[in-house]
């Protein structure tokens, strides 16, 4: 088996939205490299449950890591993807999409925006 590349695991990150397949946290990196983070449209109204799985999402960013720098490491790509570029935003110019050791941000004022209830301290699933 060919030598899986670095990755930090956020341990203590949520693994998934409760009662659902979603997964907010992927299990080893994948050999063949990470899959690419890019902004991608969003189509989910508030309320919806994919709206809802997102802000579930932000929630567990928020709780873990505030406004604080933090690695990708082991969170979602296709997760990441549909908060990237709004809430969630790339620190350094240099951004390397496929890299596990890439740093985001929280881009706080919009995401309070978009997802106003993942900053409460709990969130009703």
């Amino acid at each position: 088996m060919a030598k899986l590349p670095d990755m930090t695991k956020h341990r203590g990150f949520p693994y998934a939205m409760p009662g659902t397949g979603i997964q907010f946290v992927i299990r080893r990196a994948n050999p063949k490299g990470a899959t690419p983070i890019k902004a991608l449209p969003r189509h989910a109204r508030p309320g919806s449950g994919a709206h809802r799985i997102d802000a579930a999402f932000l929630h567990a960013l928020w709780h873990h890591f505030g406004a604080e720098p933090f690695e990708r490491g082991n969170l979602d790509a296709a997760r990441l993807n549909l908060l990237f570029g709004r809430e969630v935003m790339a620190v350094e110019k240099d951004f390397d999409p496929v890299s596990y050791e890439a740093l985001l941000v929280i881009n706080e004022r919009v995401a309070r925006q978009s997802f106003p209830e993942s900053f409460e301290d709990i969130f009703e699933v």
